[in-house]
């Protein structure tokens, strides 16, 4: 799970802006917190909406946002060092 999450994540991020990455990171960090209970916008996010089914599985939740957060954290260094 953590690898094919972290793989359609990297396909979906690849050529985006910072802010673009931050939101498609946030709407799969919800979909996920939501037990399933949000879906996705196929067009933005693609084949992420085949973890939607993960979502429902609490103990995979956290394999499902392995490579997820490890983007969010990166992300969160990117802008700190940015020029203002």
């Amino acid at each position: 799970i953590s690898q094919a999450s972290t793989s359609v994540m990297t396909d979906l991020v690849i050529g985006k802006t910072i802010d673009e990455a931050q939101e498609l990171y946030r709407g799969f960090q919800e979909m996920m917190r939501s037990r399933g209970t949000i879906e996705l916008d196929e067009d933005t996010y693609e084949d992420a909406i085949a973890f939607e089914g993960v979502a429902k599985l609490m103990a995979r939740v956290k394999c499902a946002m392995l490579g997820w957060s490890a983007l969010e954290d990166g992300l969160l260094k990117a802008t700190e060092k940015a020029p203002a």
